[in-house]
């Protein structure tokens, strides 16, 4: 099988006002599969030109269609747009797994996690409220929840799926025309998705997709005067650079940015039911995901157990190609693999307690074996750095204190786990740990796609997921009515 099986549009073009137009120049990137290295396809590499003609056809489908559909019909729409997405699950999981070198199960989650996305946020499109509020007499006040009209997406190549669901998704819900820009690493089930928006019948210009590098069309974007709102995940440096150019036109933006997200183990907790949280979440993607638990947190009277069993389960992972669908696929790139390669050279001082094998893993592809360390002191770079990558570390602690103190001791601040069965000290640790989502018991809570999702510090500002998603893709207007 090869990619061309599964392409029923051609990923070398743009969306643009509904109509698949190339790239201004026809100019073009090489698409890369990461699990052999090899060139696959081409994608359009969109400039200046294109997003300002894809922010254009949006301000034009809002002004003259997609503010006046009601609701409810915005619903309807996401909902058979939802149908269409988990009609092609199988399909739309390949592409991701041609794409991002994510192994073939964890992609297919993805696309359900995608037509799950439509599916809420359709439900939701006529349930986003105002409110009245009880003011002097005579009057009557009341807030009305309007959307900003053209809204940017700058998506990154871990998760796209998911990723525009949670923004894409609740944009849409909340009456928003949208302009996406795709990693370009990973564009083709974001075009895909687009061409499946055309058949659930959303108007042209609604949703356009630009692909092309993020310096380029990206940067683009970020800066476009005619764009309302900026929704962008991706690393801190990219983060701040959306923002810098988003405050030159003093546009409103939501980041989701890096993490270094622990998982805490007590003395008391359920080591069994702990066990495969603790390794999965540190690989699941290749590691490369931005609330990958990369710190192991152990409490000293189960810091040997945990090691020991974690050891053996790192022991058991199995590395390779996309397609052979086993525990853990290639790096995206190889820059990826290098920037990850560096960390593992800091590491060489470290107890390496632990390493998966390469099982399928063919020459030129983005391999490295996910690895543990043991032992390692909360100040080091791998304890501290977001690795993004399938690395993790164990740091022993002594009491509830020390744990909170290590928790909360790097810039970042976006998932925590808690593991324990003392219900007093859940809750204390649910409040002193510096995350957007603290998990108790558990880790990740199966995708949650009604779960408000953000971070602290570093990992950014603003909430996607959930109906909260839906409040940062509108803005309020109070109405104050004297009547006397």
């Amino acid at each position: 099988m090869s990619l061309k099986d599964d392409l029923w549009f051609d990923p070398s073009k743009c969306l643009i006002g509904g109509r698949w137009v190339a790239a201004e120049g026809g100019d073009t990137l090489p698409l890369i599969d990461p699990s052999t290295g090899g060139e696959i396809g081409q994608i359009a590499r969109g400039r200046a030109a294109d997003v300002e003609a894809a922010v254009a056809a949006g301000r034009r489908a809002y002004d003259s269609v997609w503010s006046r559909v009601p609701a409810a019909d915005r619903g309807r729409l996401l909902m058979k747009l939802g149908r269409l997405v988990e009609a092609k699950v199988d399909i739309l999981a390949r592409l991701e797994a041609w794409d991002v070198g994510k192994p073939l199960a964890q992609a297919r989650a993805d696309a359900l996690a995608l037509a799950r996305y439509c599916e809420f946020y359709g439900g939701a499109a006529d349930k986003l409220m105002g409110e009245t509020i009880p003011y002097l007499d005579g009057y009557t006040v009341y807030t009305l929840r309007e959307p900003h009209g053209v809204t940017a997406h700058i998506v990154p190549w871990n998760y796209p799926m998911q990723i525009i669901g949670r923004s894409v998704g609740a944009a849409l819900a909340a009456g928003n025309a949208c302009v996406l820009k795709p990693a370009e690493e990973a564009c083709l089930t974001a075009l895909g998705f687009a061409d499946l928006a055309r058949e659930a019948g959303l108007p042209d210009g609604v949703l356009n997709v630009v692909p092309g590098l993020g310096a380029e069309a990206g940067a683009a974007l970020a800066g476009q005067d005619g764009v309302d709102h900026i929704s962008f995940t991706g690393s801190v440096a990219t983060g701040v650079k959306i923002q810098t150019a988003a405050a030159q036109n003093v546009k409103p933006v939501t980041l989701e940015l890096g993490g270094k997200s622990p998982q805490i183990v007590f003395d008391d907790a359920d080591i069994d039911a702990a066990l495969p949280f603790l390794v999965r979440a540190g690989v699941q993607n290749a590691g490369q995901t931005c609330s990958a638990s990369s710190r192991i947190l152990v409490q000293k009277g189960a810091y040997a157990e945990v090691a020991a069993r974690m050891a053996e389960a790192y022991g058991s992972l199995r590395v390779g190609r996309a397609m052979a669908d086993l525990d853990v696929g290639p790096l995206i790139s190889a820059r990826q693999k290098g920037l990850v390669s560096g960390f593992l050279e800091q590491g060489a001082d470290l107890e390496m307690a632990a390493r998966g094998r390469l099982e399928d893993a063919p020459e030129g592809g983005h391999f490295l074996a996910p690895t543990l360390f043991a032992g390692v002191s909360p100040e080091h770079p791998l304890a501290r750095d977001e690795i993004f990558g399938p690395v993790q570390v164990l740091i022993p602690f002594e009491d509830e204190a020390e744990a909170v103190t290590i928790a909360n001791g790097t810039d970042y601040g976006l998932v925590a786990s808690v593991w324990t069965r003392e219900g007093a000290r859940q809750m204390r640790m649910a409040k002193a740990v510096r995350a957007g989502q603290v998990f108790i018991n558990n880790y990740g809570a199966g995708g949650g796609v009604e779960l408000p999702f953000g971070g602290m510090g570093k990992s950014g500002h603003g909430r996607e997921k959930g109906f909260e998603a839906l409040y940062g893709f509108t803005t309020l207007k109070t109405v104050a009515s004297l009547h006397g």
